[in-house]
C-alpha cells in the first residue's frame, strides 16, 4: 500500500517538475520574445528591469521653418537626475552653487522620484532652463546619475498644424504600412498633412536616451556610468525645411483669434517663389479627439463653392476671346435670368461689372463663351491654376510623382448635360451650382495673374535636411503644365483686380485704408445649407499686394457663415497692415 502511494506521490512530484520545467522552456527558450497572447518580449522587460533610462529625443524627424527654426518642437537645455542619488548632500550643495536654486528643493525632488528624471522648481511645471555655462559647468563634476542635456520637447499645439499635420501611436497599423521597417519604441505615424505624406522619411530609427544599470533595489551597480545611447546613423532625424514663416504664421494665427471665424481660413503665397508663407484653417485641431469635428479638414485644401471669386475666369475668357469691350453696357439691374434684382446697380460698363460684382454681366458671357465651345470655361479656369492641383509634384527619391500636399478635386460642371443649359450656365458664370475650387487654388489664381501669366506649383516644403543641416533634396521651383493666359490678359485682370478696391462702389472699397494697395475679388457664395433656417454662405477675399510690385498673394474665406455675420475684409487688412509694419521694422 505504501509502495504505491509513493508511486503516485514520485509521479505527481516528477509530473510537476516536467510542467515547470515545460513552463521554463516556453518562457527562457522557446517564446521568450513572443510570450502570452499580448505578445510580451519577456528579454526586452528582464533589461527594463535592470536599467533606468530617460528618452532625450524619440527618434523621429522633425519640421523647420523656411528659416530653419524648429516649429514641432523645442530643444532646451536640462539637468537630468537619478533617484539613487537622494543621499548626495554634498552634490545638493554644489548644485545650490551652479544652478542658484537652494539644495533642500533639489534634494526634495530628488526624493519623490523613483525614476530618473529632469529637474523642475515646482512638481508638474516645465523643466528649469540651464544656461549653457551651467551646463558645462555639471557635467565637469563627472557624477554618476547627473548629466545636463538638451532634450527635445516635441509641440503638441505647435504652429500650422493643418499643414504640417499631426502624428499618432499606433503599432498595429504601424506594422502592416511598414513590414519591413524594425520597431523602435512606440511607434508613431503621420495621420495628416506634411507628417502624414513625408512619413516614410521621418520614421525613427531609435531612441536618444540615457541609460543606467541598477542592482534590485534600484541602486547603481558598482563602475557602471550613465550611458548614452542613439541610433547609429549620426545624420538622423531627419528634418523637413518648409515653406513657411514662423514669425508670419504666428502672427497671423493671433490675429484670427480676433475674428469669429469657425470655419475656412488664410492662405499666404509667396509671389516671387509661390512657396506657403503661412497657412491657417478652423476649426483647430482637437489633440485628444481629432476625428471629432472639422479640426482634422484642411479647409485651405477643401473644394468650396467660389462665388463672385470665380467671375475672375470668366472675365479672363471674355477679354481673351475678345467678347467684350468697354464700349459694353450690361442691365445690372436685372438677375442672371433677366428678372428684376434685389440690388439695382443700373446699366454698367465690363470694369464696373467686376468692380460692383454684377451677376447679369458674367453669366451672360459665360453663356457666350460657353456657346463658342463647352469646355471654355473650364479652360480659363485651367488656365489660372484652378483646377488639376497646384501642389509641387514631381521625381522625389524612390517616390515616383510626389506630391506635397494632397489637396481635394476641383469641380466646374455637375453633370454633361449641363454645359450646355443655359440656366446652369449662368449659374456656373457667378462660381455657383456645380462649382468647387480649393482656396490654395483661389490664392494661386492671384499669383498667377500678379506674375503675368506664369502659372507655378505650391510648395509647402523647400528641402530635406540631415540633422546637421546638410541638404538631403531639394524642391526647386517648378512651373504647372498646361496653357496660361497671355500676358495681355494679366494685365487687364489686374486693373480690373484693382478697381474692386479702387472703385467708390467697389466690392472691397474698405480696403482703400491699407497701408499697401491691393487688389482682388470678393466672394458670397450661396451653400444651399442652413442653420436654424438661416442660409449659410461662403465669404471670400482673394487678392495680392502690394499692387504695383506684387509680393503676397493672399485668400481668406469664412465658410458657412450667416448672412449677418462679418466677412473677411477687416481680417484681411489687418494681415496686410502686420505685413506692412513687419517689413518697415525689417528694413
Amino acid at each position: 500500500m505504501k509502495t504505491k502511494r509513493y508511486l503516485f506521490l514520485s509521479i505527481i512530484m516528477f509530473s510537476s517538475m516536467m510542467l515547470l520545467m515545460g513552463r521554463l522552456m516556453q518562457i527562457q527558450l522557446l517564446q521568450a520574445e513572443d510570450f502570452s497572447r499580448h505578445g510580451v518580449n519577456l528579454l526586452e522587460e528582464s533589461v527594463h528591469q535592470r536599467i533606468q533610462q530617460l528618452v532625450i529625443d524619440e527618434g523621429r524627424g522633425q519640421f523647420l521653418d523656411r528659416h530653419g527654426d524648429p516649429v514641432t518642437y523645442k530643444e532646451i537645455p536640462v539637468m537630468v537626475l537619478f533617484p539613487f542619488l537622494e543621499n548626495r548632500l554634498d552634490l545638493f550643495k554644489q548644485l545650490e552653487e551652479i544652478i542658484d536654486v537652494p539644495s533642500w528643493k533639489i534634494k526634495l525632488a530628488v526624493e519623490r522620484e523613483k525614476n530618473p528624471f529632469i529637474f523642475t522648481l515646482k512638481e508638474g511645471e516645465g523643466p528649469f532652463q540651464l544656461t549653457e555655462r551651467e551646463m558645462d559647468k555639471i557635467n565637469k563634476l563627472k557624477v554618476p546619475g547627473l548629466i545636463a542635456v538638451k532634450k527635445v520637447y516635441n509641440e503638441q499645439n505647435h504652429s500650422a498644424e493643418h499643414l504640417i499635420g499631426i502624428v499618432k501611436e499606433n503599432k498595429e497599423v504601424f506594422e502592416k504600412r511598414y513590414q519591413h521597417v524594425p520597431v523602435h519604441g512606440k511607434p508613431k505615424l503621420g495621420i495628416s498633412g506634411l507628417q502624414k505624406q513625408f512619413d516614410e522619411l521621418l520614421l525613427s530609427e531609435g531612441e536618444e536616451k540615457l541609460v543606467y544599470h541598477v542592482d534590485g533595489i534600484g541602486g547603481p551597480l558598482f563602475g557602471i556610468d550613465v550611458k548614452y545611447t542613439s541610433p547609429a546613423n549620426p545624420y538622423y532625424p531627419i528634418q523637413v525645411k518648409t515653406s513657411i514663416d514662423l514669425e508670419i504664421q504666428t502672427k497671423i494665427e493671433k490675429l484670427m483669434e480676433n475674428y469669429p471665424i469657425k470655419k475656412g481660413g488664410i492662405a499666404l503665397l509667396d509671389i516671387e517663389t509661390n512657396d506657403i508663407t503661412a497657412l491657417v484653417s478652423k476649426p483647430e485641431i482637437n489633440q485628444k479627439n481629432p476625428y471629432g469635428n472639422d479640426g482634422m479638414k484642411n479647409y485651405l485644401f477643401t473644394p468650396l463653392i467660389p462665388g463672385s471669386v470665380f467671375k475672375t475666369v470668366i472675365a479672363a475668357g471674355a477679354l481673351e476671346q475678345g467678347i467684350v469691350s468697354k464700349e459694353d453696357k450690361f442691365a445690372c439691374s436685372q438677375n442672371i435670368y433677366g428678372k428684376k434684382d434685389k440690388k439695382q446697380l443700373g446699366d454698367l460698363d465690363f470694369q464696373e461689372s467686376f468692380a460692383q460684382s454684377c451677376n447679369r454681366t458674367f453669366a451672360d458671357l459665360a453663356r457666350e463663351l460657353q456657346e463658342m465651345d463647352e469646355n471654355m470655361i473650364e479652360t480659363y479656369a485651367d488656365k489660372l491654376s484652378l483646377t488639376g492641383g497646384v501642389s509641387w509634384k514631381g521625381d522625389f527619391f524612390h517616390f515616383e510623382d510626389f506630391q506635397q500636399f494632397r489637396e481635394g478635386k476641383a469641380n466646374i460642371f455637375g453633370e454633361e448635360k449641363d454645359r450646355k443649359d443655359r440656366n446652369y450656365i449662368a449659374q456656373t458664370g457667378i462660381g455657383q451650382h456645380e462649382v468647387r475650387v480649393t482656396p490654395i487654388a483661389v490664392a494661386n489664381m492671384m499669383a498667377t495673374i500678379a506674375r503675368g501669366g506664369e502659372k507655378q506649383a505650391v510648395r509647402a516644403v523647400q528641402a530635406i535636411e540631415y540633422k546637421n543641416g546638410n541638404s538631403i533634396a531639394k524642391f526647386n521651383k517648378k512651373k504647372l503644365s498646361g496653357e496660361t493666359i497671355s500676358p495681355i490678359t494679366a494685365a487687364k485682370l489686374q486693373k480690373l483686380l484693382r478697381s474692386v478696391v479702387l472703385n467708390e462702389k467697389g466690392t472691397a472699397r474698405y480696403l482703400q485704408s491699407a497701408p499697401l494697395s491691393i487688389a482682388g475679388k470678393t466672394g458670397t457664395a450661396q451653400t444651399g445649407r442652413y442653420e436654424n433656417e438661416k442660409p449659410l454662405y461662403n465669404k471670400w477675399f482673394a487678392g495680392y499686394f502690394p499692387f504695383e510690385n506684387p509680393k503676397y498673394a493672399l485668400v481668406a474665406v469664412h465658410a458657412d457663415a450667416l448672412e449677418n455675420e462679418a466677412g473677411v475684409l477687416p481680417l484681411y487688412k489687418d494681415i496686410v497692415s502686420m505685413l506692412y509694419e513687419k517689413e518697415r521694422q525689417d528694413s
